[in-house]
């Protein structure tokens, strides 16, 4: 069988969010990394991959996938259906799914809000509201944990890997966790995952990166 390709950027959160569901999961993944900030993303071979020109996108065989959220459920799905991490029951996948959905619709929609502008505008600086809607978002997710060592309970899930590919390039661009204890809690339960160097490793450029654009720290 042909390995699983996965074009990815480290700096991408949604990126790191599918490998991490990869290298939890097991699964012999041929990492091909395209460099967003010198325009690997918008050559005439990716394009035919990949016509949005958006990482994370994955090639199995002869199926092609993006949209990080998308391609950790497949990947479950299609290669290990029996994981804990996307759990077959509709009860549970349903509060999974609703983590995702979390992850996509607020915290990293709101970062995404939050750093757009430094990306692509040349903005110098992050509004504080934006920042104090992040927070909020944090403090939500800090909730969620109350009573419980995961996102939905007592696994591991998609959600969790999701949410900490998020989590952490916020926690390196400078978001501060220590007074949400629940979060402390889990990230420090994180450090235990496979993979989980490796998205620090990411979640560091990405905090440089953006960081390095801003005038005065976040």
């Amino acid at each position: 069988m042909a390995p699983i390709v996965l074009y990815h950027f480290p700096m991408s959160p949604p990126s790191r969010s599918a490998l991490l569901v990869a290298r939890n999961l097991g699964l012999d993944v041929e990492v091909k990394i395209l460099n967003l900030m010198a325009g690997e993303h918008m050559t005439e071979d990716f394009l035919k991959i990949n016509p949005q020109h958006t990482v994370p996108t994955l090639v199995d065989d002869d199926y092609v996938l993006w949209e990080s959220k998308a391609i950790a459920t497949y990947l479950v799905e299609q290669h290990r259906p029996d994981s804990a991490l996307y759990p077959s029951d509709p009860r549970k996948r349903g509060l999974v799914n609703r983590m995702l959905y979390f992850d996509s619709t607020v915290l990293f929609a709101r970062a995404f809000a939050a750093i757009g502008p430094v990306m692509r505008a040349g903005a110098k600086s992050i509004p504080q509201e934006r920042k104090d809607a992040i927070g909020e978002a944090l403090s939500t997710l800090n909730g969620f944990l109350e009573g419980q060592d995961w996102v939905t309970g007592e696994d591991c899930t998609v959600a969790d890997l999701c949410l900490l590919a998020s989590v952490s390039s916020l926690e390196k661009l400078g978001a501060d966790v220590s007074g949400l204890a629940n979060v402390s809690a889990w990230l420090e339960r994180c450090k235990a995952l496979p993979g989980f160097d490796e998205n620090e490793q990411g979640a560091t450029m990405f905090g440089q990166g953006i960081g390095s654009k801003l005038e005065e720290p976040y």
